[in-house]
Formats: C-alpha cells, structure tokens, sequence
C-alpha cells in the first residue's frame, strides 16, 4: 500500500506530538488544515491527489516566505526567524528546487523555441512562458522563472 502525502503529513505531525517538537506540530497542523480547508472548497467535498497537496504545501511555505520577509523589514526578527523554520519544515515535503543554472538553461532553450515559431523581444515573455511553466511546475517559483525569463528576452 502507497502512502499519499497527505497521510505521511498525519504521520509525521503524530510523530511530532510525541516528541514535543512544537515548531514541526503547528506548521504541520497549519499545513493539513489548508489541506483539508481545499479539499472542501467548492460545490462537493473530495481528495486531493499529491500533486494537489503539493501545491497547498508550496502555497503555505511561499506565505512563511513572505512573512519572514515582512518581518525583518519590521524589525521583529524573532517572528521572522520563526516563519522562516516554518518554511524549512515544510521545504522538507517539497521537490527540490531548480538551480539558477539549471532554470537559465531551461529558459534559453524556450527561448529560442519561441523565436523559432516567430516571437520576438518583450512581447515574446507569454509565448516563452507558455513553453516554460510545464517544464518547472513545482520545480521553481513563478516570479523567479518570469524575472528569469525577462532577462533573457531583453539580453
């Protein structure tokens, strides 16, 4: 029998409990309630496959992300180290993510597809996405791969 992502988070978050590891418990019971809170928005409550799950897990760690920044602009540098732990336990669930290197050259190569089929310059930037986003889904983020892109297509 397979274990889905879903229940490897329960495992984990029961494991967790025992050993009294506060931070790990309430960033995984955090991430299973956006679970769960996806698996009932809309019409009919159903399962998430792992790609599902993984999604909620790159949205909640992007939100950690986000709010550690936040934070340290704010000056409350506690808050912002404790988000960041947060993204660290949940980058564990998480493919890993591309090297700069490696999404350069995934892009240039979109690149020069889209060239190729007659997109030029900025305006070429949807054409080169549309090429670029299938490759690295869940690989690498949305604004890193667009700034990736933008350099490329103006370079």
């Amino acid at each position: 029998m397979t274990t889905t992502l879903k229940s490897k988070l329960q495992e984990d978050l029961n494991a967790a409990i025992k050993e009294r590891d506060e931070l790990r418990s309430s960033t995984l019971r955090l991430t299973l309630a956006a679970i769960t809170k996806e698996e009932v928005a809309g019409k009919e409550k159903r399962e998430l496959s792992d790609d599902e799950v993984l999604k909620v897990i790159a949205k909640e760690a992007k939100k950690r992300r986000e709010a550690a920044d936040a934070f340290a602009q704010g000056g409350r540098a506690e808050s912002a180290e404790r988000e960041k732990a947060e993204g660290e336990v949940l980058a564990e669930y998480l493919p890993k993510q591309l090297s700069d290197d490696e999404l350069n050259a995934i892009v240039a190569q979109a690149v020069e597809e889209a060239k190729a089929a007659g997109a030029e310059g900025p305006r070429a930037m949807g054409a080169v996405m549309k090429i670029v986003n299938p490759k690295v889904a869940g690989l690498a983020e949305g604004g890193r791969v667009a700034a990736t892109v933008k350099k490329l297509l103006a370079g």
